[in-house]
């Protein structure tokens, strides 16, 4: 199927995953079905170890489920080879984490930037979009400062332009204020959902907040393998 021919950016049909501990078997993901509009945004909670990382990574092509498949605009994303996958997440998924995974021997502006310069983009245009984006997010200020040298919520902001510079038409977000206090956690996430909206990019958190979760669109929540609508 080609681009355009699915209403939906984001897929899962029937996605199953099962871990070995020891002599045991735990079946994390139980035939999970969802589907993420453009534009929408979609939250999907649960306890610690519920497996919401293991279902965000299985959706961002970055581990394969056992059973099930997951499709990026109509087309499966498991069913690409390695490099057409890889190509697929740089041009059409954004990855936000707890931890901001910035390189701390890169500059705000470099770091941002990276994804354009993996897709092959001129240096000098990758980073004229990365600076305006880093602007955007409130960083204009801090373009040639090293992580080490911005606080919590601006690593965050950076790593949320860095997600969004390459036009995504998805941003998965693994507890993306997880790791802030709780004032600081706001200000992030009212600037994902301002730019959600602005940029008309589809948004899926993971996060066990249902405070947080109650402001996107949609709220899922993953319980015993399952999503089911949120309590």
């Amino acid at each position: 199927m080609n681009e355009g021919q699915s209403k939906f950016v984001l897929e899962a049909r029937g996605v199953s995953k099962t871990f070995r501990q020891g002599p045991r078997e735990v079946r994390v993901l139980k035939d999970v079905d969802m589907a993420l509009s453009a534009g929408q945004s979609l939250a999907i909670v649960g306890v610690s170890g519920a497996g919401k990382s293991t279902l965000l990574h299985i959706l961002g092509g970055l581990d394969r489920p056992d059973s099930g498949e997951v499709l990026i605009n109509g087309a499966s994303l498991w069913g690409l080879r390695k490099a057409d996958r890889s190509r697929t997440r740089n041009h059409t998924m954004g990855f936000v984490y707890q931890f901001h995974h910035l390189l701390p021997e890169f500059t705000a502006l470099e770091n941002v930037a990276m994804p354009l310069l993996i897709r092959g983009n001129k240096p000098a245009d990758a980073a004229a979009k990365s600076a305006e984006l880093l602007g955007r997010v409130g960083l204009a200020e801090r373009l040639t400062h090293k992580p080490g040298e911005l606080s919590g919520g601006e690593r965050q902001r950076a790593a949320l332009a860095r997600a969004l510079v390459g036009n995504p038409r998805v941003v998965l977000g693994d507890e993306p204020t997880g790791n802030l206090d709780e004032r600081t956690a706001g200000h992030v996430y009212d600037l994902l959902l301002e730019l959600n909206r602005e940029l008309k990019t589809s948004l899926l958190l993971v996060t066990h907040d249902k405070r947080l979760a109650r402001r996107m669109d949609q709220q899922l929540e993953l319980h015993m393998g399952r999503l089911q609508e949120m309590a």
